[in-house]
């Protein structure tokens, strides 16, 4: 059962609006394929309301009937009727599975409990409503008053009750714990059907459902994206391919739409993955290590069965500082692209280069580094030393540069209309002297790659205007200003190569 619209938005500032809601539980029923889906709890809004009404409407017109469930509360007739009134089939009730609770926070004993329990349980029935219990607090309940636990169990197990349901609310169980108290429950009660229900607290939600598995439970809870108040519940994702995986368990989850039903609640919960969270993250699929991708390409020897076409997602390697043949090789291979090995070479130790100053290469980024270093010259009369540029609103721009020309050291200042113009300046103050000056522009172009992020490489190219014809250079930096000033240094060189 997935909760992510029930429990899952439980999470701190997170709210679906209801259209969002309808669309989340139509992707987990008819893409993901889970087997029940919990969607709200009773009684918040006319809007919640309306949103279960939706998606009851659509699951029952499309054979999903009964397996969208809402929480409501032992309050006799109010849950029952809202949840009627949303089209609603079936009621999971929260009650009390600890003594504590039931005595400190309800303020009633066993049997007072008891009595309000069953009055709703009944007057559910009534309406046409199947009912399951939620035991809230069971873990520490059955830790600090078993008696309490066995006797309510005992009270209601008579009353037409289809899932009692297990939480570990406050996420305190370790798997050794799971595992001796769901057995317990299993043996004690044969005829009764448990679900399980973990909290993240300890990260330990999925190796949780995995002794609960093992204890003889049959119906586990879980969200998308690991969402949940506080740490979160166990993530579905995780809990899926483990039990296939680990477990040889048989599941109807569709795996090729973990990922896409991922992105949906990402973009309408506002809480991202982390980049290395498992199956879903961005990361998690990609080889940094040259070695890794060598291995891979001799003979997939960093493969393993959790792989990306599983879940619709290809393999990536890395481009940084710890990159080699191979992942060049990979990533060209991806591209469609083909090198000489000197050209492979040089591109290689330009990406290194480009990684030891912390800059994110990705494959987009790989065809403007291939363009910039095969048209790179092999001669270097101007090298930039040191460039710093100052730019403040409504006020000219400052650059302040070092270069070295043929082996002389110059330094110079320029302003101008943005930061670009102020280096132009500046390096026009120093080309003087060697009797050159930057011709003026034809046509200035930045692009990033398609799909690309803030901090991808950017590549700049100028086309200047020339006495005889036009020419073009190029420069390629993650800054968008650093990349015109070395397309810029380009066209400096090719000045004074001429000159000599």
């Amino acid at each position: 059962m997935d909760t992510t619209l029930r429990d899952g938005e439980q999470t701190q500032g997170v709210s679906f609006s209801p259209a969002e809601k309808v669309s989340i539980a139509k992707a987990l029923l008819e893409s993901l394929r889970v087997d029940r889906i919990e969607v709200a709890s009773a009684c918040v809004s006319e809007g919640e309301q309306e949103a279960v009404r939706n998606i009851n409407e659509w699951a029952q017109a499309e054979g999903y009937g009964g397996r969208v469930e809402v929480l409501g509360f032992a309050d006799h007739q109010r849950s029952v009727d809202w949840i009627v009134a949303a089209n609603g089939q079936v009621i999971n009730l929260l009650t009390k599975g600890s003594e504590k609770h039931c005595r400190e926070q309800l303020g009633k004993t066993l049997e007072e409990h008891v009595e309000q329990v069953l009055n709703t349980v009944r007057y559910a029935h009534e309406r046409g409503l199947k009912v399951n219990v939620y035991l809230e607090d069971w873990s520490n309940g059955y830790a600090d008053s078993p008696d309490y636990v066995f006797a309510f169990i005992d009270s209601i197990r008579q009353a037409g009750i289809d899932h009692f349901m297990l939480p570990d609310t406050l996420g305190v169980m370790s798997p050794e714990e799971v595992y001796v108290a769901l057995n317990d429950m299993c043996t004690r009660y044969p005829d009764l059907q448990f679900d399980f229900h973990p909290h993240n607290d300890y990260g330990l939600g999925t190796a949780n459902i995995m002794a609960a598995v093992r204890a003889g439970i049959s119906a586990i809870h879980c969200t998308v994206n690991c969402l949940g108040e506080r740490a979160g519940n166990a993530s579905i994702s995780e809990v899926a391919v483990v039990l296939r995986d680990k477990m040889a368990m048989e599941l109807g989850i569709d795996e090729s739409n973990i990922v896409r039903l991922s992105n949906m609640v990402e973009n309408f919960s506002g809480k991202w993955v982390a980049a290395n969270t498992p199956i879903i993250g961005d990361d998690v699929f990609t080889q940094t290590a040259g070695i890794h991708a060598d291995g891979d390409k001799k003979g997939g020897l960093y493969e393993s069965k959790l792989s990306p076409e599983r879940f619709s997602r290809i393999r990536s390697y890395a481009l940084g500082k710890m990159s080699g043949k191979a992942s060049i090789s990979k990533n060209l291979e991806r591209l469609g692209i083909e090198l000489s090995e000197e050209n492979q070479k040089k591109v290689l130790e330009r990406i290194v280069r480009l990684g030891d100053s912390k800059q994110t290469i990705t494959t987009e980024d790989l065809p403007f580094i291939i363009a910039d270093v095969l048209e790179s010259e092999n001669y270097k009369h101007i090298r930039l030393l040191d460039c710093t540029i100052t730019s403040r609103l409504d006020q000219s721009s400052v650059a302040n540069i070092s270069v070295n020309i043929k082996g002389n050291e110059h330094e110079a200042s320029g302003k101008g209309n943005g930061g670009f113009d102020a280096f132009i300046a500046a390096a026009n103050n120093i080309l003087v002297d060697y009797d050159a000056v930057l011709p003026e522009l034809a046509d200035y172009e930045v692009r990033i790659p398609k799909g690309g992020h803030t901090n991808a490489l950017t590549e700049c190219v100028i086309t200047w205007e020339g006495q005889f014809k036009m020419r073009k250079t190029r420069g390629v930096h993650s800054n968008q200003v650093f990349a015109s000033i070395l397309a810029a240094l380009r066209m400096i060189n090719i000045q004074l190569h001429e000159k000599a």
